[in-house]
């Protein structure tokens, strides 16, 4: 089984760990029910950016 022949060092390390980390969720307010949501999502109750899309049974509203 192969091994390495050298340590890696902690800058070479940081280097390859640098994408690892976790980064915040962006929440925005819902402009029809005042909820928090991610942005560019249906919210639950079938609005997306201020409109219908969703009726309330789940069938498609078409436009």
């Amino acid at each position: 089984m192969p091994v390495p022949k050298r340590k890696t060092t902690p800058a070479r390390r940081g280097k390859r760990r640098s994408h690892d980390a976790l980064r915040p969720e962006n929440i925005v307010v819902n402009k029809t029910t005042g909820e928090f949501q991610r942005p560019h999502h249906v919210s639950l109750d079938g609005f997306y950016n201020g409109r219908r899309v969703l009726s309330p049974k789940g069938k498609a509203v078409s436009s």
